[in-house]
């Protein structure tokens, strides 16, 4: 178990959904939490939940000079938690360029906008924990899902370098990979969503991941085995599935 008692944690993404359950979990067990999104009635309205009292930053992952502003305002922190994200569903028959465009600005490039800010401080400093959100839907391109499966698989690979490149300095980093979780982004979704869980409950499997010293955690694990076998499947089977 770390010690979270008076560490500051950045959570971005923080206003709902997995993100609003995890400020829950995180301030219960002491962090003192920096929390962003775009919408700053909403982060009021989490921050007067919590057991701690939290700071309030809004934040546009999609605007640089103003992650940098932000950034720059809250100063060394011990670890950021990387969990915006937007989501339309999609197939490369019915492209709309505006929402596949802004699916990747958002969940790749934001988060690397962020990690910018913020991870020359903690290699400077030789300490800092990254926490980035993948997907299950980023082990392998899914059908209807232009853009996001595209982004997550971007940020998986983004955590993999990150790991490499900071094993030997005192700079964590850690990935989580959920399935479908109850949110207003899947509420978009018309089929079927096998093993979905509410937010409160993926929440607490990912702090249960950032308590460990672990580097991935894919999740529900049943449902998790599917598609990291997907990745030895052969074109020909894996195409012929879906």
């Amino acid at each position: 178990m770390r010690d979270w008692a008076g560490k500051t944690y950045w959570l971005i993404g923080a206003s709902e959904g997995l993100g609003r359950a995890l400020a829950e979990i995180m301030s219960d067990a002491g962090a003192d939490l920096i929390l962003s999104a775009r919408s700053e009635e909403r982060l009021r309205e989490v921050a007067g939940g919590l057991s701690r009292p939290a700071r309030i930053l809004p934040v546009d992952v999609s605007d640089a000079e103003n992650v940098r502003a932000v950034a720059t305002s809250i100063g060394p922190i011990d670890g950021v938690v990387f969990l915006a994200g937007v989501y339309w569903p999609m197939a490369a028959t019915e492209w709309t360029a505006d929402e596949a465009e802004t699916m990747v600005d958002v969940n790749l490039m934001g988060a690397m906008r962020v990690l910018g800010a913020t991870v020359p401080d903690m290699v400077q400093r030789n300490a800092g924990h990254i926490v980035l959100t993948g997907s299950l839907s980023g082990f392998r391109g899914l059908p209807g899902a232009i853009g996001y499966s595209a982004s997550k698989a971007g940020i998986m690979s983004l955590a993999e370098t990150m790991k490499s490149d900071l094993k030997r300095t005192g700079v964590e980093v850690q990935v989580v990979n959920p399935g479908f979780i109850r949110t207003r982004l899947t509420d978009k979704n018309t089929f079927n969503m096998p093993f979905i869980m509410s937010p409160e409950d993926a929440a607490r499997v990912m702090f249960e991941h950032m308590n460990s010293r672990k580097f991935k955690r894919s999740f529900p694990t049943v449902f998790s085995w599917f598609f990291r076998a997907s990745q030895l499947m052969p074109d020909w089977l894996y195409f012929r599935i879906f």
